[in-house]
Protein backbone atom coordinates (compact mmCIF):
# COMPACT_ATOMS: atom_id res chain seq x y z
CA UNK A 1 0.00 0.00 0.00
CA UNK A 2 2.81 2.33 0.91
CA UNK A 3 4.51 1.61 -2.44
CA UNK A 4 1.26 2.32 -4.27
CA UNK A 5 0.89 5.64 -2.51
CA UNK A 6 4.48 6.54 -3.45
CA UNK A 7 3.81 5.67 -7.07
CA UNK A 8 0.65 7.78 -6.99
CA UNK A 9 2.68 10.64 -5.54
CA UNK A 10 5.25 10.31 -8.28
CA UNK A 11 2.47 10.23 -10.88
CA UNK A 12 0.99 13.38 -9.40
CA UNK A 13 4.35 15.11 -9.72
CA UNK A 14 4.63 13.99 -13.33
CA UNK A 15 1.13 15.22 -14.10
CA UNK A 16 1.80 18.53 -12.35
CA UNK A 17 5.02 18.95 -14.26
CA UNK A 18 3.23 18.17 -17.49
CA UNK A 19 0.54 20.73 -16.73
CA UNK A 20 3.22 23.29 -15.92
CA UNK A 21 4.89 22.68 -19.28
CA UNK A 22 1.53 22.98 -21.02
CA UNK A 23 0.89 26.27 -19.26
CA UNK A 24 4.28 27.58 -20.37
CA UNK A 25 3.57 26.45 -23.90
CA UNK A 26 0.25 28.28 -23.93
CA UNK A 27 1.93 31.41 -22.60
CA UNK A 28 4.43 31.34 -25.46
CA UNK A 29 1.62 30.87 -27.95
CA UNK A 30 -0.23 33.85 -26.48
CA UNK A 31 2.89 36.00 -26.63
CA UNK A 32 3.56 34.96 -30.19
CA UNK A 33 -0.04 35.71 -31.18
CA UNK A 34 0.15 39.16 -29.58
CA UNK A 35 3.42 39.92 -31.36
CA UNK A 36 2.15 38.72 -34.74
CA UNK A 37 -0.99 40.84 -34.37
CA UNK A 38 1.11 43.90 -33.52
CA UNK A 39 3.39 43.43 -36.53
CA UNK A 40 0.45 42.86 -38.85
CA UNK A 41 -1.84 45.65 -37.70
CA UNK A 42 0.64 48.30 -36.58
CA UNK A 43 3.42 47.81 -39.12
CA UNK A 44 2.36 45.87 -42.21
CA UNK A 45 -1.23 47.08 -42.58
CA UNK A 46 -0.26 50.75 -42.21
CA UNK A 47 0.77 52.66 -45.35
CA UNK A 48 4.33 53.86 -45.60
CA UNK A 49 7.18 53.34 -43.19
CA UNK A 50 5.88 52.90 -39.65
CA UNK A 51 7.95 51.70 -36.71
CA UNK A 52 5.67 52.37 -33.74
CA UNK A 53 6.93 52.09 -30.17
CA UNK A 54 4.94 49.48 -28.24
CA UNK A 55 3.68 50.38 -24.79
CA UNK A 56 5.13 48.69 -21.72
CA UNK A 57 1.97 46.61 -21.53
CA UNK A 58 2.39 45.51 -25.14
CA UNK A 59 6.05 44.65 -24.56
CA UNK A 60 5.03 42.51 -21.63
CA UNK A 61 2.47 40.73 -23.79
CA UNK A 62 5.19 39.89 -26.33
CA UNK A 63 7.38 38.17 -23.73
CA UNK A 64 10.82 37.36 -25.14
CA UNK A 65 9.57 38.35 -28.59
CA UNK A 66 9.93 41.97 -27.52
CA UNK A 67 13.65 41.46 -28.17
CA UNK A 68 12.82 40.50 -31.75
CA UNK A 69 11.06 43.81 -32.30
CA UNK A 70 14.00 45.61 -30.69
CA UNK A 71 16.12 44.50 -33.66
CA UNK A 72 13.89 46.65 -35.88
CA UNK A 73 13.61 49.64 -33.53
CA UNK A 74 17.35 49.64 -32.81
CA UNK A 75 18.06 49.82 -36.54
CA UNK A 76 15.57 52.66 -37.03
CA UNK A 77 17.00 54.66 -34.13
CA UNK A 78 20.57 54.02 -35.23
CA UNK A 79 19.83 54.99 -38.83
CA UNK A 80 18.07 58.19 -37.78
CA UNK A 81 20.93 59.19 -35.51
CA UNK A 82 23.90 58.25 -37.68
CA UNK A 83 22.50 58.67 -41.20
CA UNK A 84 19.22 60.56 -41.62
CA UNK A 85 19.98 63.49 -39.32
CA UNK A 86 23.60 64.01 -40.48
CA UNK A 87 22.36 63.79 -44.07
CA UNK A 88 20.57 67.09 -43.53
CA UNK A 89 23.86 68.73 -42.59
CA UNK A 90 25.60 67.26 -45.63
CA UNK A 91 22.86 68.49 -47.96
CA UNK A 92 22.92 71.96 -46.40
CA UNK A 93 26.69 72.20 -46.86
CA UNK A 94 26.45 70.99 -50.45
CA UNK A 95 23.47 73.18 -51.40
CA UNK A 96 24.16 75.56 -54.29
CA UNK A 97 22.16 78.74 -54.84
CA UNK A 98 23.93 80.06 -57.92
CA UNK A 99 26.63 79.22 -60.41
CA UNK A 100 28.93 81.50 -58.47
CA UNK A 101 28.76 79.07 -55.53
CA UNK A 102 30.43 76.47 -57.71
CA UNK A 103 33.57 78.57 -57.73
CA UNK A 104 33.48 80.10 -54.24
CA UNK A 105 32.20 77.19 -52.13
CA UNK A 106 34.45 74.39 -53.30
CA UNK A 107 35.62 73.69 -49.74
CA UNK A 108 32.02 73.18 -48.64
CA UNK A 109 31.44 70.80 -51.54
CA UNK A 110 34.54 68.80 -50.65
CA UNK A 111 33.39 68.60 -47.03
CA UNK A 112 29.95 67.45 -48.16
CA UNK A 113 31.48 64.75 -50.33
CA UNK A 114 33.64 63.52 -47.45
CA UNK A 115 30.64 63.58 -45.11
CA UNK A 116 28.69 61.50 -47.59
CA UNK A 117 31.32 58.77 -47.45
CA UNK A 118 30.94 58.64 -43.67
CA UNK A 119 27.16 58.27 -43.99
CA UNK A 120 27.53 55.34 -46.38
CA UNK A 121 29.81 53.60 -43.88
CA UNK A 122 27.40 54.30 -41.02
CA UNK A 123 24.45 52.87 -42.96
CA UNK A 124 26.41 49.74 -43.86
CA UNK A 125 27.30 49.26 -40.19
CA UNK A 126 23.72 49.72 -38.99
CA UNK A 127 22.38 47.27 -41.57
CA UNK A 128 25.07 44.68 -40.85
CA UNK A 129 24.32 44.93 -37.14
CA UNK A 130 20.58 44.44 -37.71
CA UNK A 131 21.08 41.55 -40.13
CA UNK A 132 23.41 39.81 -37.70
CA UNK A 133 20.92 40.20 -34.83
CA UNK A 134 18.09 38.95 -37.00
CA UNK A 135 20.09 35.87 -38.01
CA UNK A 136 20.25 34.85 -34.32
CA UNK A 137 16.47 34.91 -33.84
CA UNK A 138 14.62 31.64 -33.37
CA UNK A 139 11.05 31.94 -34.63
CA UNK A 140 8.20 29.52 -35.32
CA UNK A 141 7.10 29.49 -38.95
CA UNK A 142 3.90 31.49 -38.42
CA UNK A 143 5.81 34.33 -36.74
CA UNK A 144 8.74 34.15 -39.14
CA UNK A 145 6.50 34.74 -42.16
CA UNK A 146 5.09 37.94 -40.66
CA UNK A 147 8.35 39.10 -39.12
CA UNK A 148 10.25 38.68 -42.40
CA UNK A 149 7.74 40.97 -44.13
CA UNK A 150 7.96 43.54 -41.35
CA UNK A 151 11.77 43.43 -41.44
CA UNK A 152 11.77 43.88 -45.20
CA UNK A 153 9.47 46.88 -44.93
CA UNK A 154 11.18 48.63 -42.02
CA UNK A 155 14.84 47.68 -42.46
CA UNK A 156 15.85 46.15 -45.80
CA UNK A 157 13.83 48.36 -48.14
CA UNK A 158 14.62 51.72 -46.47
CA UNK A 159 18.33 50.85 -46.33
CA UNK A 160 18.41 49.79 -49.99
CA UNK A 161 16.51 52.89 -51.10
CA UNK A 162 18.74 55.17 -49.06
CA UNK A 163 21.77 53.58 -50.69
CA UNK A 164 20.43 54.57 -54.11
CA UNK A 165 20.77 58.24 -53.18
CA UNK A 166 24.47 58.01 -52.35
CA UNK A 167 25.85 57.35 -55.86
CA UNK A 168 23.70 60.12 -57.33
CA UNK A 169 24.88 62.58 -54.67
CA UNK A 170 28.49 61.52 -55.03
CA UNK A 171 28.38 62.01 -58.79
CA UNK A 172 26.71 65.39 -58.40
CA UNK A 173 29.33 66.60 -55.92
CA UNK A 174 32.06 65.44 -58.31
CA UNK A 175 30.39 67.31 -61.18
CA UNK A 176 29.96 70.45 -59.10
CA UNK A 177 33.61 70.35 -58.01
CA UNK A 178 34.71 69.89 -61.61
CA UNK A 179 32.71 72.94 -62.71
CA UNK A 180 34.08 74.95 -59.81
CA UNK A 181 37.64 74.02 -60.75
CA UNK A 182 36.95 74.91 -64.38
CA UNK A 183 35.59 78.32 -63.40
CA UNK A 184 38.59 78.98 -61.17
CA UNK A 185 41.10 77.99 -63.85
CA UNK A 186 39.43 80.22 -66.42
CA UNK A 187 38.33 83.10 -64.22
CA UNK A 188 40.06 85.65 -66.45
CA UNK A 189 37.73 84.72 -69.31
CA UNK A 190 34.56 84.01 -67.32
CA UNK A 191 32.69 86.77 -65.53
CA UNK A 192 29.98 85.81 -63.03
CA UNK A 193 27.46 88.27 -61.67
CA UNK A 194 24.67 86.60 -59.71
CA UNK A 195 22.92 84.23 -62.08
CA UNK A 196 24.52 85.86 -65.10
CA UNK A 197 27.62 84.32 -66.70
CA UNK A 198 29.67 85.95 -69.45
CA UNK A 199 32.32 83.94 -71.30
CA UNK A 200 34.65 85.70 -73.74
CA UNK A 201 35.94 82.52 -75.39
CA UNK A 202 33.36 80.59 -77.49
CA UNK A 203 35.24 77.31 -76.95
CA UNK A 204 35.13 77.78 -73.20
CA UNK A 205 31.47 78.69 -73.46
CA UNK A 206 30.68 75.42 -75.20
CA UNK A 207 32.69 73.39 -72.69
CA UNK A 208 31.06 75.12 -69.72
CA UNK A 209 27.59 74.58 -71.17
CA UNK A 210 28.29 70.88 -71.56
CA UNK A 211 29.51 70.59 -67.98
CA UNK A 212 26.46 72.44 -66.65
CA UNK A 213 24.12 70.22 -68.70
CA UNK A 214 25.74 67.15 -67.19
CA UNK A 215 25.39 68.64 -63.72
CA UNK A 216 21.71 69.31 -64.31
CA UNK A 217 21.26 65.70 -65.43
CA UNK A 218 22.89 64.48 -62.24
CA UNK A 219 20.54 66.65 -60.20
CA UNK A 220 17.62 64.96 -61.94
CA UNK A 221 18.96 61.58 -60.77
CA UNK A 222 19.00 62.86 -57.19
CA UNK A 223 15.43 64.08 -57.49
CA UNK A 224 14.35 60.67 -58.79
CA UNK A 225 16.07 58.91 -55.87
CA UNK A 226 14.48 61.31 -53.39
CA UNK A 227 11.03 60.66 -54.85
CA UNK A 228 11.58 56.94 -54.41
CA UNK A 229 12.56 57.49 -50.80
CA UNK A 230 9.44 59.56 -50.21
CA UNK A 231 7.33 56.80 -51.73
CA UNK A 232 8.85 54.30 -49.30
CA UNK A 233 8.23 56.59 -46.32
CA UNK A 234 4.69 57.56 -47.33
CA UNK A 235 3.69 54.28 -48.88
CA UNK A 236 2.94 55.80 -52.28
Amino acid sequence: MKAFIQRMGALSLVLAFGLMLAACGNKEAEQRTAFIEFLQTRVLDKPGLRVPSPSEEQKASFGDYAKHYAVITDFTEGMNKSVSQPMGEVMAKGALRSIGDLATRRDDLKAAKEGLAGLRTALDQQLAKADAARAQLKQPDDLKQVYDKAYEKTVSTPAATFKEVFPALDTTFDGALAVGEFLQQNKSKIQISGASVTVTDPALQAELNKMLQNLNGQSAAINAAQRKMQAVVRGG
